[in-house]
């Protein structure tokens, strides 16, 4: 179940109950959001809504926050004809549920975070917690980095889960932390985890998080494109060997370099009408994307195709394994993605299972190999069930089953389908059906011209003559082979 809810700035704590809504666009224009109910609220909004599931203690709930800021736009004289603009909103997971909070408008229209330039923090882009609110979004550049400071984010777990002990994890990244906490919330020295204990309402307020982010250049439109290293070609799937240990062990940590051995993102930086925007590998003007996988995504792919990680990143390999990567540019925020199929190569395939069907042995038969020669020294005794694949092979010249999933000193078995299926015969004369080579087995008379399915080869009666099994079944019933 996954629900889009909405964060303003907004002192009092209340519980969720609002309708999806648009992301909100902050620039100098306008700080309003597109949301007409959302300019004059005067309830909270600051929390994310996980729903009533109930958690046990040292749950990890992980948090995403995403923004994108893009560069204002200017003509040739150097005049800005766009303001930049931030759009954004943050996730959180817990027990399967995905909750969005929208950045939306709170106390007098004006989102409550405060964006500068990063290492500058003097030079404010915006900054709604003042009054008058400061909007310089004319002066965002293109590829500059900006620090954005979200302030009151709040977590909503449910009343059930009031007074839980939670970590909140944020993406294994250097440019996002939490800065600001509550009493009794402690973050990590890193700042990519805080932890305590929910209030009496299962929810926790005012905590900060500040996220350094590069603006986009909103007149580059050109795409991330993966490449070949080796041919130079465009991948938009890839392959990958890697070798486990003696203990038949992979690590998380050689995955990445085996795909960026192999493969590069590459984005064009420059337009040009004449040739394709996308270009090819060798051309100039290109800039490199940097393709990333982190330990989580890895776990949660590798977890998904039944692959165990440890606490450690290691796993045990299987033959092979698919992941997929992501490369997002710093220049325009377009993304790519590649999935990669990874060979194991001192791992043994798994022999594939195959379908059978199972058919009963209407007359004694031996093994057979794929090249018609009889393998092992058993047989197979007529009216004993087999499990074939259904569809036959023809060898030389021939009509074969193949048992399922059988091997006789290494190699894959065959029976003649003449033994089991048997072979459509027409009679020459009239003939009655014998259950010894003396005493007929019924008072049935099979007519010149019918035809009737016969079962294996002939076999020689005490009388000396030759006979040939009719009926799939195992009633003695025979019919001379002289008839055909």
């Amino acid at each position: 179940m996954k629900k889009n809810l909405r964060i303003v700035s907004a002192a009092a704590a209340a519980l969720l109950a609002v309708a999806p809504i648009a992301t909100v666009a902050v620039s100098n224009n306008s700080a309003v959001v597109q949301a007409a109910d959302a300019t004059q609220s005067t309830t909270d909004y600051s929390h994310i809504n996980l729903g009533g599931q109930t958690i046990n203690n040292n749950t990890v709930a992980n948090v995403n926050p995403s923004f994108t800021l893009t560069g204002a736009q200017k003509n040739a004289q150097g005049q800005v004809t766009t303001d930049g603009k931030l759009t954004g909103s943050i996730t959180a997971n817990a027990l399967g549920v995905t909750a969005t909070a929208n950045l939306v408008n709170g106390d007098n229209g004006s989102a409550d975070i405060k964006v500068t330039t990063n290492g500058d923090p003097s030079t404010v882009i915006y900054d709604g917690t003042t009054n008058p609110v400061v909007k310089n979004f004319d002066k965002v550049v293109a590829g500059d980095k900006y620090q954005i400071v979200v302030n009151k984010v709040g977590f909503n777990f449910g009343a059930n889960n009031a007074g839980k002990k939670v970590t909140l994890a944020l993406p294994n990244n250097d440019n996002i932390k939490f800065t600001g906490s509550v009493a009794g919330w402690t973050i990590s020295s890193d700042g990519k985890t805080i932890t305590g204990s929910l209030n009496n309402n299962g929810t926790v307020n005012n905590l900060q998080i500040t996220e350094t982010v590069t603006a986009f250049d909103a007149t580059n439109t050109n795409d991330v494109v993966f490449y070949n290293i080796a041919t130079g070609e465009k991948a938009t799937e890839g392959n990958a060997m890697v070798l486990a240990n003696y203990n038949g062990q992979l690590n998380l940590n050689a995955i990445l370099p085996a795909i960026k051995s192999n493969y590069a993102a590459l984005q064009r930086v420059t337009s040009d009408s004449t040739t394709e925007q996308n270009g090819t590998y060798n051309q100039n003007g290109f800039a490199g994307v940097e393709i990333k996988l982190t330990d989580q995504q890895l776990r949660e792919q590798l977890k998904n195709d039944g692959v165990k990680v440890d606490a450690n990143g290691n796993f045990t390999a299987p033959h092979s394994f698919k992941v997929t990567a992501t490369a997002t540019s710093e220049i325009n925020g377009k993304s790519a993605q590649l999935p990669v199929t990874f060979t194991v190569a001192n791992v043994a395939a798994p022999k594939t299972e195959e379908k059978g069907v199972d058919k009963t042995i209407m007359h004694n038969a031996y093994y057979y190999d794929k090249d018609g020669q009889r393998v092992g020294k058993g047989k197979i005794t007529r009216y004993e069930t087999v499990s074939v694949v259904e569809k036959t092979v023809s060898i030389n010249g021939k009509t074969y089953y193949k048992l399922a999933n059988t091997t006789i000193d290494g190699k894959d078995v065959y029976v003649n389908a003449d033994n089991i299926s048997g072979t459509p015969r027409t009679l020459k004369h009239n003939a009655y059906v014998y259950a010894t080579s003396k005493k007929r087995a019924n008072k049935q008379v099979l007519k010149k011209g019918d035809t009737v399915t016969t079962y294996g080869d002939a076999y020689t009666f005490k009388n000396g003559k030759k006979y040939y099994k009719i009926g799939d079944d195992k009633a003695k019933t025979y019919v001379k082979a002289s008839n055909f």
